[in-house]
């Protein structure tokens, strides 16, 4: 059997100290005499004595976790940025805890319990305007916002550049000789969304092409909001050249509606999305994405959060990342120059 393993009462009995001593030379304190700490230290060599970890950071009043809440635990982006986070969490000696709250009045409940009961020191929050969670959040706590800017407020983000993602994509479309595009959105509540939306119109504006209100649909992230989508505008006798749909999943709904209307992709529509999700490749044709890295969105999310943790006082970030367009048989392989 092997011997018990020592306690802090070992090393002080062996010291000759109070166990509180003890604690102080552990936790550097000045308190001590320079000969207390050296019997200290020695008694610990000797024992082997490892202090946990954990009740070191209770004594100092954190926790060393952190939480990251999103809409839910199933969506692919969602669970590749809390991979992302949760590495960054762990390189630097936290842990993260990640939860979902499909609705504000969820979301307010999980807060109070995260941070009214200092069981975290710090949040991550994903799509804080997916509904009003965003006003359920507590002052004077560090929150880093997740796929969403700040609009204003005092709060660090870090999301993909969604503009420049969009206007990527329907440069690329013009590019093909694609001219009546038209775009399956995301809930125009989100961030993300809005920021798309602009960037699609911006780049047919450019180019000089008044856009149609008839060729945008509101979808819901789900494939079946894109068959709808396609289905609805044939049923009106009128279809788009190309498609841009703000996901994949969307993006795939599309391609399922071109089957059944007979229409060859992407000679008679183009079709792209946004993400790049690992399925996109195998889609017939293969998806053409705008390419989001969602890991490293969680690491840079997560490293923001511990700079806030301890330096509340540093500048407030608002992190944009890029977008890689990946070209596959969904659109034209070559650009029409």
């Amino acid at each position: 059997m092997s011997s018990p393993r020592p306690t802090i009462r070992d090393v002080a009995r062996l010291a000759g100290v109070s166990h509180q001593t003890v604690s102080r030379v552990i936790n550097r304190s000045t308190d001590v005499t320079a000969e207390t700490r050296e019997r200290v230290e020695a008694a610990i060599l000797e024992l082997g004595y490892r202090p946990n970890a954990i009740a070191r950071s209770m004594a100092r009043g954190e926790t060393r976790m952190l939480a990251c809440i999103s809409p839910n635990l199933t969506d692919f982006t969602f669970a590749s940025i809390i991979e992302g986070a949760e590495q960054e969490a762990r390189a630097n000696g936290y842990l993260l805890l990640s939860s979902s709250a499909e609705d504000a009045a969820a979301f307010g409940a999980l807060v109070e319990e995260l941070v009214g009961h200092r069981r975290v020191d710090g949040l991550l929050i994903i799509n804080p305007f997916a509904d009003e969670r965003h006003t359920l959040l507590p002052s004077n706590f560090p929150v880093v916002f997740v796929g969403a800017h700040a609009r204003g407020g005092p709060t660090p983000s870090v999301s993909l550049d969604d503009e420049e993602a969009a206007r990527v994509a329907v440069r690329h479309l013009l590019a093909c000789g694609y001219r009546r595009i038209a775009h399956i959105s995301g809930p125009l509540v989100e961030d993300c969304v809005i920021d798309r939306r602009a960037g699609f119109l911006q780049a047919l504006e450019q180019a000089g092409i008044a856009f149609e209100q008839a060729w945008f649909y509101q979808g819901d992230w789900s494939a079946s909001s894109g068959r709808d989508a396609l289905l609805a505008w044939a049923q009106q006798g009128r279809l788009p050249e190309a498609v841009f749909a703000q996901n994949d999943r969307m993006a795939l709904g599309v391609l399922h509606a071109a089957r059944e209307l007979g229409l060859r992709v992407p000679e008679q529509l183009g079709v792209i999305g946004v993400d790049d999700m690992p399925l996109s490749s195998y889609f017939d044709p293969p998806l053409t994405t705008m390419r989001q890295d969602m890991p490293r969105i969680g690491r840079e999310a997560a490293r923001l959060l511990l700079e806030h943790i301890h330096n509340p006082c540093a500048p407030v970030l608002n992190m944009k990342l890029p977008a890689e367009l990946v070209v596959r048989q969904s659109t034209c392989s070559r650009e029409r120059r």
